[in-house]
């Protein structure tokens, strides 16, 4: 199976010495399963009301489509029984929302309802501190002294544990880059996270996303960032579907993929000089 996850890009390797003849081995492809991308998001200082669900389904290895769910019923609701309804655009497996009420520190409930079975998720809707105004730009940067390197930085709260997911867009590539991270050990620090790139150049546009995550969503981007070989362990794990906080209520048998997660998201651009 294939997991489509917008956020993270699965490889393969193939080590071919001395052939010309690439060879596809014939895989057994597992019966689809539903994939939910649940990622409810409130960007600081916006209203936070428009919102987007997407179901999709697993497919074979090879294929280079995602098939998308439609016919579904999904909802949303929050800790004083208000109702959010999630609408498809026709034939997208896109549900939107446009008129989401983001409230930080409390507990939403999503359902969806789908070919008979009903699958359910909670989470806390989880809070973020701001991105510093100052950015620092090294020049000489990276593991040897020779990429342009920045260093951004947020105020950890001591009042509480907390987990963070940082995502960084730049031009050279096509995903964000993501890398998680919590305060065990920095609790109420002011942390700093710091980025590098080979190909960086004056002029060069960063964009810092700094996502307000559950342990719990921590510990599960950890494994997927793990399986995806992109850690930076030389030893990776075999890629594997790691499961999400979805449960299907009616089959448990017939799980579903994803997660639903609610993050404060503070952000910062940055050019390179």
């Amino acid at each position: 199976m294939k997991l489509l996850k917008i956020m993270l890009i699965p490889f393969v390797a193939l080590l071919a010495t001395g052939c010309e003849k690439v060879i596809t081995a014939d895989l057994t492809t597992a019966a689809p399963r539903l994939v939910v991308d649940a990622s409810i998001d409130w960007v600081k200082n916006t209203a936070g009301n428009e919102q987007k669900i997407v179901l999709s389904t697993t497919t074979g290895y090879y294929s280079s489509e995602f098939p998308s769910v439609s016919g579904a019923v999904v909802t949303v609701t929050n800790a004083t029984n208000s109702v959010f309804n999630f609408v498809e655009a026709p034939g997208t497996g896109q549900y939107i929302c446009t008129n989401f009420l983001p409230v930080i520190g409390q507990t939403y409930n999503l359902k969806i309802i789908l070919n008979g079975e009903t699958y359910t998720a909670s989470e806390t809707f989880t809070p973020v501190p701001k991105i510093e105004d100052n950015i620092d730009q090294n020049n000489k940067g990276g593991e040897a002294g020779d990429e342009m390197e920045i260093t951004f930085y947020y105020q950890d709260d001591a009042r509480q544990m907390n987990a963070y997911l940082n995502s960084i867009t730049q031009p050279y590539s096509v995903f964000p880059e993501l890398e998680v991270e919590d305060d065990e050990h920095t609790n109420g620090n002011l942390m700093q996270e710091s980025y590098s790139h080979e190909k960086l150049k004056a002029g060069d546009q960063v964009d810092i996303k700094l996502y307000g995550i559950s342990k719990d969503y921590y510990n599960y981007m950890f494994k997927l960032i793990v399986a995806s070989g992109n850690d930076g362990n030389p030893f990776p794990t075999i890629p594997s579907a790691v499961r999400g906080n979805i449960v299907n209520q009616t089959n448990s048998k017939n799980y579903a993929l994803g997660y639903f997660r609610l993050a404060e998201v503070a952000t910062k651009s940055y050019t390179i000089k």
